[in-house]
């Protein structure tokens, strides 16, 4: 049985996106827009625009359409800004912030899953998109970003990450301990940084960023 994709994505859109209060109109058509049945295996195309995580590899995993669409709306880059995402995934995220945005760099830790997202990126045309394999806790990018996404959890923000931003910029960064985290906006101010609440949610951590364990007697 074939799927209509077309279909799908106007349903996760209307069904699954909007009424979770993601109403931005250039968020809306992007992922209406954005063929998101080319960013996940074959296997798992059928699954594409459900309302669940996809594996994608390496024990990580695809976050739900509708995570993504606040945090696209969240962040609403805009056509002169730059964006950095940490955890590229799949390579769909930085394929719908690049429809946003002047450009994006996405690192992924995972050589394999940098190729594969690079890949697809290019296969859909999107040239103002690049992944690199790299581990965001050992990696400078030499410059700063005016949007950063962090696609996976921190137990607390780190600092460097913060750091990159350009005066003015912003993040998205889930942190906290699971399962009750916080989504929350950084914005990079003259004076250090002001951090903006703005769900609840829970994401699996980006490596390096877990919690400390706890020892107890």
């Amino acid at each position: 049985m074939s799927i209509d994709f077309a279909r799908a994505r106007e349903t996760m859109v209307e069904q699954q996106v909007r009424p979770w209060d993601v109403l931005d109109a250039r968020v809306l058509e992007t992922l209406a827009r954005m063929p998101r049945e080319a960013f996940v295996a074959d296997a798992l195309r059928g699954l594409a625009y459900t309302d669940t995580e996809l594996p994608i590899g390496h024990g990580e995993t695809m976050m739900k359409p509708v995570l993504e669409g606040r945090i696209l709306q969240a962040l609403l880059p805009t056509a002169t800004e730059s964006v950095l995402e940490i955890g590229a995934g799949s390579g769909y995220l930085a394929a719908c912030l690049a429809q946003l945005a002047r450009e994006v760099v996405a690192i992924e830790r995972h050589a394999d899953l940098a190729d594969a997202a690079q890949a697809r990126l290019a296969a859909q045309g999107i040239g103002n998109a690049t992944v690199e394999a790299a581990y965001a806790f050992a990696w400078t990018p030499g410059r700063g970003f005016d949007v950063i996404c962090v696609s996976g959890a921190v137990a607390a923000i780190p600092a460097r990450f913060v750091e990159w931003l350009n005066p003015g910029g912003r993040m998205f960064v889930v942190h906290g301990r699971s399962p009750a985290m916080e989504a929350v906006l950084v914005h990079r101010t003259v004076n250090g940084s002001r951090v903006e609440s703005l769900f609840e949610t829970d994401l699996p951590y980006l490596a390096g960023a877990e919690p400390v364990p706890a020892f107890t007697l």
